[in-house]
């Protein structure tokens, strides 16, 4: 049997430009955290791919401008990051030097969570000197369910417009996760009724949005100065207040040092919670819906005597 050489190879390389233009087809996500990434790809479904820059076991707050990840924004269609200055150590790098235009501030493809809700937390001055401040407000915005709602309404608007020949698909999507994330709020906050109240101690800044949508009592924080890690003598401190003003649960993320919080909980008796914080913060966490399902979970779990 004769075999074309020239032939197939000709063939072979149309099939791998073929292959290649239908992955260039699909919209390019890069998400800043896994909880964007994850609503990135509900939304989209199969028409996005999507990359998260950061895992749930990374501080948010301190991620290095890697090469690699200047080599995903350079190939980005849209990006969406949090905002409220959570990513300012290394988001404006990574957009310089990824040198897209389609995806800088002001463009269809650039999404910052915070300019959808309502922050809280704003400081009335900013000064180094009192820790980690967000000049904005607070940015762990997405802690509260509420909240993703209006960025997903926001996500999938740009959707539609990077897309308009995919709209009534990206409407349809919106539509579905819309309708089972509301039912699931519902649900989450009358499971959280318990939680009405009930005093708590947080490691870091994390929480305020949660705190505020549960109606937990944060009595205490473990950092003196939001992202300093406390002194002996604060935690002492600490451990005497705590005397007069007892608290339920210590609550931390996985990300973050546990250190501080099992020093407290051996010397007051307190359980320490640790949260998944974002999509894939333990092995249960693996989803949104799941993410709130495990918060909750754990919550009533600490607070149930």
């Amino acid at each position: 049997m004769h075999i074309d050489f020239n032939l197939y190879r000709a063939m072979l390389i149309s099939g791998l430009l073929l292959v290649a233009s239908c992955a260039q087809a699909t919209l390019q996500v890069f998400a800043c955290e896994p909880e964007w990434a994850a609503l990135a790809k509900v939304l989209g479904g199969d028409h996005v791919e999507v990359y998260s820059a950061t895992t749930a076991m990374q501080d948010p707050h301190h991620i290095q401008a890697r090469p690699s990840l200047i080599a995903k924004m350079r190939r980005a269609d849209l990006v969406i990051c949090n905002g409220a200055g959570l990513e300012a150590g290394w988001l404006p790098v990574l957009l310089r030097r990824a040198a897209n235009p389609a995806i800088q501030p002001g463009k269809v493809g650039y999404l910052e969570a915070a300019d959808y809700v309502t922050l809280i937390d704003i400081p009335r001055s900013v000064d180094r000197a009192e820790g980690d401040v967000h000049p904005q407000g607070d940015p762990h915005l997405h802690t509260d369910p509420r909240n993703i709602t209006l960025v997903a309404l926001e996500l999938a608007k740009r959707l539609q417009q990077l897309e308009p020949d995919k709209a009534d698909q990206y409407k349809r999507q919106t539509r579905h996760f819309m309708k089972k994330w509301q039912q699931a709020i519902d649900r989450w906050q009358q499971q959280a009724r318990p939680l009405r109240g009930v005093p708590i101690v947080t490691q870091h800044k994390s929480w305020s949005y949660l705190i505020r949508w549960l109606g937990l009592k944060e009595v205490a924080r473990l950092e003196a100065k939001p992202g300093v890690p406390p002194s002996a003598i604060y935690l002492e401190t600490l451990l005497n207040r705590l005397k007069q003003q007892p608290a339920k649960m210590i609550l931390r993320a996985g990300y973050q040092a546990a250190r501080p919080s099992e020093w407290l909980a051996e010397r007051s008796g307190l359980t320490v919670v640790i949260l998944p914080y974002t999509v894939g913060g333990n092995e249960s966490a693996v989803n949104l819906f799941a993410l709130f399902d495990e918060t909750l979970r754990l919550l009533l779990k600490a607070a149930t005597p």
